[in-house]
């Protein structure tokens, strides 16, 4: 099924995201890759000096830290959860957001940005963050779900009308065909592509050795290899290059409800579940004394009203009762798997994308 999207959207547009200070310095938000010019300072009273809000009392405040594409929605759910603590509790929340590139939030918070809540783009990343003893193990328990809270699939962007009749992953095989990704090696976007092509063929009926040639395949036909899913968008549509992108499929939603591009894609049937999950950061909340307010939080988004702020910005809902509610906006995955179901994210990370792994040898075959 081909999926084009005009400048108009039956969604929502977006508003003007909402940022906040940290007191981490200069150095360890360049070091992050975060702009300095996008924290902006909020400040308390009518002095221009930036302060911690009291943790007790009228108002408590707490850090969100996620990935880019989840702005949009946070918009929308956190003035939400606000109103309801407000309404059941009496007491005025702050939440504090910062938003980039998840592995790039994943070293920020390690070194020091003070987050109550991460929501980011993988588990590997959120694993990081417990290995540096900032959360605790059996994060994956204290949620619904596996406290995973959004779902996507991968999809195949092309240029409009698809010139080039893209839409299975074999289709990516054929001589002449230009395929963009991001790097694996450097991208957690481009794991998730690459661990898509490889079910594309073990969860279809193929072999491991099958799988190998296909992968091997489609990287010859990669005609640029950016180091995460924002440049990779830059070099398809800002430079031009390629015949598809392997993207997101939230992403490719968003874009076009921003009004950033039309789009044709394909969401090949056999795909991998995408999913990212949310945590308590149980160090710093504790520090803060945040905890109940982080957790309540963290619980307010398993609930339809929050789940359908995230389906509203192209994400495939958890929440059973909301993804009924979307099923016919999103094409149908006849075979959908997990990176549980290829052997979790640390055999996946050993396996394929360490140093001297099996993507690094398919890196080799392409010099």
């Amino acid at each position: 099924m081909t999926h084009n999207f005009s400048k108009t959207s039956q969604f929502l547009p977006t508003r003007k995201p909402l940022f906040s200070p940290f007191k981490s310095s200069s150095a360890l938000f360049l070091a992050a890759g975060l702009s300095i010019s996008s924290i902006l300072p909020v400040f308390a009273g009518t002095a221009q000096k930036t302060q911690l809000i009291s943790q007790g009392g009228k108002k408590v405040e707490i850090t969100l830290v996620s990935y880019a594409v989840t702005k949009a929605a946070y918009e929308k759910i956190i003035p939400n959860f606000v109103a309801k603590w407000k309404k059941e509790k009496g007491q005025e929340v702050v939440i504090r957001q910062s938003y980039g590139g998840s592995g790039s939030q994943t070293r920020a918070v390690i070194d020091g940005l003070p987050a109550d809540v991460v929501a980011l783009a993988l588990a590997l990343d959120t694993k990081k963050i417990e290995q540096a003893g900032l959360i605790n193990p059996g994060w994956e328990k204290e949620a619904p779900n596996g406290s995973i809270i959004t779902r996507s699939v991968v999809a195949l962007e092309t240029r409009a009308g698809n010139p080039k009749k893209i839409k299975t992953w074999n289709d990516l095989i054929k001589p002449g065909v230009k395929i963009v990704t991001a790097n694996p090696k450097t991208s957690g976007g481009a794991r998730w592509n690459f661990l898509a092509l490889w079910g594309a063929v073990t969860k279809n009926g193929g072999n491991e050795t099958q799988a190998l040639k296909f992968v091997n395949d489609v990287f010859r036909n990669v005609v640029v290899l950016p180091k995460d899913a924002r440049e990779s968008s830059d070099a398809f549509y800002k430079k031009g290059q390629g015949d598809v992108l392997l993207n997101y499929e939230n992403e490719v939603i968003l874009a076009a409800q921003q009004g950033k591009t039309d789009v044709s894609y394909e969401v090949p049937s056999v795909n991998i579940s995408i999913e990212g999950p949310v945590a308590v950061v149980d160090k710093n909340v504790d520090k803060h004394g945040t905890r109940a307010v982080s957790e309540a939080f963290v619980k307010f988004l398993f609930t339809p009203e929050a789940q359908r702020e995230f389906a509203k910005v192209g994400f495939r809902p958890v929440n059973a009762t909301v993804a009924k509610e979307v099923q016919n906006k999103f094409p149908k995955i006849t075979q959908l798997y997990t990176v549980g179901s290829l052997g979790g994210w640390d055999a996946v990370q050993k396996k394929f994308f360490n140093d001297g792994a099996i993507f690094d040898k398919i890196q080799g075959g392409r010099r």
